[in-house]
């Protein structure tokens, strides 16, 4: 799997009663992949993932990856801080026909040193022949996985590549110029995503993109074809929204924005909650701004526009 572009850590959404809106869900995939989306992400941090049971987490991968069809890979996030439960949860995504890989975090809470990530990982790795793409979030989990240990893991066959989230760039740089050359990493951060892009990144793993793929695909994809100017004018035009994102606990933001382009209800699960009442107020004005509000930007195979 040649995994590479923008990729969408797409929200999960959810009705009203507090039920998975799997008909909402259904729509985001399939516009996030008419809008040209390169792969998609279910169930990571900004998919809610820590407040659903097993059964909801397995059916909201199963529901994207049949909306998908085929059509863009599938990266579920599979995370747990009990390495045995980590491992069992990825061996029952491997009964998901068409599921492409996993994409699991740091072991959060329990704060383990460089060994123990290491052993960690690898027993996810070894337990199932599905790809796998580590997720390195310490601002979220209290631990860091660093380069070291990172190209330690590089050696285990299904280990393709790393989300990465520290927003540390000298460690991002050091990753990028000792990892193995098929090793992908990934921005994990869409406000420094063309800076580690700019080292020779694969792509980017996004939370703005729920809202616009059309751009942040065409953001991507123009920084990796080297066209920086046409990179640079997007990141420009849309910054203060990839900003905006993260006003508020993440993914309330995003989610306000979505419910303002009528991709879905403004519903969190405890302990997260919908934006202050000033943030709405805030983001509403900036993505009546940025032009969100009258028309979605044109589908189709023209991402050179901007």
């Amino acid at each position: 799997m040649d995994l590479m572009g923008c990729g969408t850590a797409l929200v999960t959404p959810f009705r009203r009663d507090g039920g998975v809106d799997e008909p909402a869900l259904h729509a985001l995939v399939n516009w996030q992949i008419e809008q040209g989306i390169d792969f998609l992400v279910p169930c990571g941090t900004t998919g809610e993932a820590s407040t659903l049971t097993e059964a909801e987490w397995l059916h909201v991968v199963e529901s994207v990856v049949g909306s998908a069809a085929g059509r863009v890979p599938v990266i579920a996030g599979c995370t747990h801080n009990a390495t045995h439960e980590a491992v069992a949860r990825a061996k029952k995504l491997t009964g998901i026909w068409g599921l492409s890989g996993i994409l699991t975090a740091n072991p959060y809470y329990n704060r383990p040193g460089q060994e123990g990530q290491y052993r960690h990982f690898r027993a996810i790795a070894e337990a199932v022949e599905l790809p796998v793409v580590l997720y390195n979030i310490p601002s979220r989990t209290g631990a860091n996985l660093e380069p070291a240990t990172v190209l330690r893991l590089a050696e285990i066959p299904n280990i393709i590549g790393i989300k990465e989230s520290s927003g540390n760039l000298t460690q991002i740089t050091e990753l990028l110029t000792t990892a193995p050359r098929n090793f992908k990493v990934f921005a994990g951060d869409d406000g420094i995503a063309l800076p580690v892009l700019s080292l020779g990144a694969a792509g980017l793993i996004s939370v703005a993109s729920n809202a616009i793929p059309h751009e942040m695909t065409a953001m991507v994809r123009s920084a990796l074809e080297n066209d920086w100017t046409t990179a640079r004018r997007i990141n420009r035009q849309f910054f203060r929204l990839m900003q905006a994102h993260f006003w508020e606990a993440s993914p309330a933001p995003v989610k306000a924005v979505l419910s303002m382009l009528g991709k879905g209800e403004d519903v969190l699960r405890l302990p997260m909650i919908p934006v202050s009442g000033d943030t709405r107020r805030k983001l509403e004005r900036l993505v009546g701004e940025l032009g969100l509000l009258v028309g979605l930007p044109p589908t189709g195979e023209d991402l050179r526009m901007y």
